[in-house]
């Protein structure tokens, strides 16, 4: 089976690397230093922190065969010099056009998307309805009962 290719932005990849560094590095010495202290206090059978210690070295090797995968498939976004049509890596600014609200979003992979951040991933319903497309276009996003009108009014890089 193929591994999906995974779109990064030079900050994402960065960000990710870094977190693999740590959880490598020093996070794994720590949970080691834990587990080993842990084993000072003597029969692990009822011991809570030797439990937790290893429940902790369980994540991070699971989120550092994560990662691993992740940066394996990376492919890294190309800058695109038009601002005038959507693509990876750029900052929208949409109008919704119910509300009249306006929304600025920076549209990357989905290993980067962040909501809370205001990163949507390209497969996302939003960044698959504007990826592509020209400012001054209005798109509709379908949503569970409802359908969304979004007008782009800016791109930047």
């Amino acid at each position: 089976m193929v591994d999906k290719e995974v779109l990064l932005t030079p900050e994402g990849l960065k960000k990710l690397e870094d977190e693999l560094d740590i959880l490598k590095g020093v996070k794994r010495r720590e949970v080691a230093e834990r587990i080993s202290a842990a084993l000072d206090f003597g029969d692990i059978s009822e011991n809570s922190e030797y439990d937790d210690a290893k429940n902790e070295q369980a994540f991070i090797e699971g989120r550092i065969l994560t990662l691993e995968k992740l940066l394996r498939n990376a492919r890294l976004i190309e800058e695109d010099e038009d601002e005038t049509v959507v693509s990876l890596g750029k900052t929208i600014t949409l109008k919704d056009l119910e509300t009249s609200d306006i929304l600025e979003y920076r549209l990357v992979g989905s290993a980067e998307a962040d909501p809370a951040e205001f990163k949507i991933s390209n497969e996302s319903p939003v960044g698959q309805a504007i990826l592509g497309k020209p400012t001054g276009t209005i798109v509709e996003v379908e949503v569970l009962d409802s359908i969304l009108q979004y007008e782009i009014l800016k791109v930047a890089r």
